[in-house]
């Protein structure tokens, strides 16, 4: 299905160049004074430069061929008006064709891509053996979002979480673990055998096994050699520790997947670190054999400043002067391993913009290496943190990094306490009711602000009924549904989609504004990809909610005595519904059925 504005400059075009112009001058955009019109035009004015008339002139004939003596099928109202801007409104008939366009076509009229691409969003990166927590938050829920959004538009989403598990941790652990248990089969350099199944810690010992082995190394210089040892070892095959490191994979990656599973965020690749270790040796070769890669220090490093460049550059290192890899190699293999299974046409990586050279870096050897194509995107979207309302990044009260999984109790418990005040439901539905809408307060709180930006997190603002929050979204999605319920306690009959129901011409102002908003639905889908900006559905939703705030009070809906009427409103709110439950669902938000 077109977008509307398509469909305006269509018309705008042919009236163009009837009058003479090119019709790339018909660009239609919303109106910056809406109390004077819906859409304006602003193309005579840049016409009037290219064809030396006056602005107003050009407007004028081009209104004039729009009208052509008749009542126009897309335009109630187009004025030309100094000093040669175009003011357009839409026809109510016009517009309420296009709401039942929407309410019939599949995904709402939202036209499939031009050309299906197969998309690697890089956006978990947590690091196994360690718990999950507020600083994994962002990368989280806003790389699900980018997915979702890719995939209902018609693209091949393939959402990487990409695990930290082959670094110095790993060395840290081992160590820590021998120093532990050193009667472990592990640490036996005569041991021959099978090594064991299970593994010899909990997720609860890893997790504290993990920042134990970390506070020594930073007081005991030879625990920290030890574990670097270690970790050389392990990323060289040692059997022993390759068999402990499946142990922690396998303990650390099924509780990170119910963590992530509770933000409503799932991965279609599991892969970390150690699944690009294959790729290396031949990787590093290549870059030496292409003349890119050279030594300096000791250490492997491939130049990548340009004369473009605005600000250094470094060159990016690859090996270090032990022979260690670093995090530039496993994300170079990482980028081979991929070409080689999913030759993509974009990679979407969502990481904290501190990363930002890394990744600068990493993308410019890809592409001066040929791993990756010249024109094949490659997006860092760089997120800023999440702070406490002192500014500084999010903290616990005693000042430690917050666990996820707590954070999104103390969430839930606060929105359970707030539906209880009403006490219009029972415990167990408000308790369920309440990880709904939690989970909404705190990832719309999240992605309702700029990726890039720094954003305070406020669990009162976020929690709110009221204002730009996910409460009062899903509030709204729930108004409708009630209402929706009413109308057939009350005899009435409608399908989930509400196609049986004919939306006639809105009525009223704030009926007219509705059909408006959800008129904007594909190109905010198309244009939030686009620009990887999930906030700007948040803004979508907002206005939406609004708009029909402002209809429901203005409207009597079940009340309203003319059938005919009453079944437009139906019609009309049902498409609204499924706009929100639509947007919301790109968010990874869900709707109780009350609240």
């Amino acid at each position: 299905m077109k977008k509307i504005l398509e469909m305006m400059e269509q018309e705008l075009k042919s009236a163009f160049e009837a009058c003479g112009y090119e019709g790339r001058f018909a660009k239609v955009v919303l109106s910056n004074r809406p109390d004077l019109c819906e859409y304006q035009c602003n193309g005579a004015m840049a016409a009037a430069k290219a064809y030396k008339k006056k602005p107003i002139d050009i407007a004028t004939a081009v209104v004039e061929k729009l009208a052509g003596g008749e009542e126009h099928p897309v335009f109630s109202e187009a004025a030309a008006v100094m000093p040669g801007f175009i003011n357009l409104k839409l026809s109510p008939v016009f517009l309420a064709d296009y709401m039942a366009g929407m309410a019939e076509a599949d995904k709402l009229g939202l036209e499939a891509p031009e050309k299906k691409e197969t998309i690697i969003v890089d956006y978990g990166g947590a690091n196994v053996a360690k718990p999950l927590h507020v600083g994994h938050l962002r990368a989280a829920i806003i790389g699900e979002s980018i997915k979702r959004m890719g995939r209902f538009l018609g693209h091949n989403m393939i959402g990487d979480v990409h695990l930290g598990d082959w670094g110095l941790q790993m060395g840290l652990i081992i160590e820590e673990l021998r120093d532990r248990k050193p009667e472990l089969v592990y640490f036996d350099e005569s041991f021959s055998g099978e090594y064991p199944k299970e593994a010899p810690f909990t997720i609860s010992e890893l997790e504290e096994i993990y920042p134990a082995a970390s506070a020594k190394s930073k007081v005991d210089e030879a625990f920290k050699e030890r574990a670097h040892e270690a970790t050389l070892r392990l990323q060289k095959g040692y059997a022993p520790f390759r068999a402990i490191w499946k142990h922690i994979m396998e303990v650390s990656v099924a509780d990170l997947k119910k963590n992530y599973s509770n933000l409503n965020v799932d991965f279609d690749l599991w892969k970390g670190e150690s699944d690009a270790e294959p790729y290396i040796e031949d990787m590093i070769q290549m870059l030496i054999d292409k003349g890119l890669a050279y030594e300096s220090q000791g250490a492997l490093v491939v130049d990548v400043a340009e004369e473009t460049d605005t600000k250094e550059i470094p060159p990016c290192l690859v090996r270090k002067s032990d022979g260690a890899s670093l995090y530039a190699t496993s994300d170079l293999a990482t980028i081979v391993e991929r070409e080689e299974d999913f030759q993509p046409d974009r990679y979407i990586y969502v990481v904290d913009k501190r990363q930002g050279m890394h990744f600068e870096q990493v993308f410019r050897v890809a592409k001066k290496a040929g791993i990756v194509k010249q024109d094949t995107p490659m997006i860092f979207l760089g997120f800023g943190t999440m702070n406490g309302k002192d500014g500084k990044p999010f903290k616990t009260r005693e000042g430690g990094v917050m666990r996820l999984e707590k954070l999104i109790a103390e969430i839930d418990e606060a929105v359970f306490n707030r539906i209880m005040e009403n006490r219009t439901v029972s415990e167990e539905e408000a308790r369920e009711t309440a990880k709904k809408v939690g989970l909404a307060a705190l990832k719309y709180g999240d992605l309702s602000n700029q990726a890039s930006k720094d954003y305070v997190f406020d669990v009162d603002r976020f929690i709110s009924f009221e204002g730009n929050t996910g409460p009062y979204i899903l509030y709204t999605i729930v108004r409708i549904k009630s209402i929706l319920a009413k109308y057939k306690e009350n005899g009435g009959r409608i399908s989930a989609e509400g196609t049986e129901k004919h939306i006639l011409p809105a009525k009223g102002e704030s009926e007219k504004a509705l059909m408006l908003l959800l008129a904007k639905y594909n190109e905010v889908l198309e244009n939030s990809f686009a620009e990887t900006a999930p906030h700007k559905i948040c803004q979508y939703i907002y206005e939406l909610a609004n708009g029909f705030n402002s209809f429901y009070h203005d409207t009597k809906i079940l009340s309203e005595e003319n059938e005919e009427q009453k079944d437009s409103y139906i019609g009309l709110i049902t498409l609204t519904k499924r706009v929100l439950e639509a947007c919301i669902d790109l968010l990874g938000i869900e709707a109780p059925e009350r609240m």
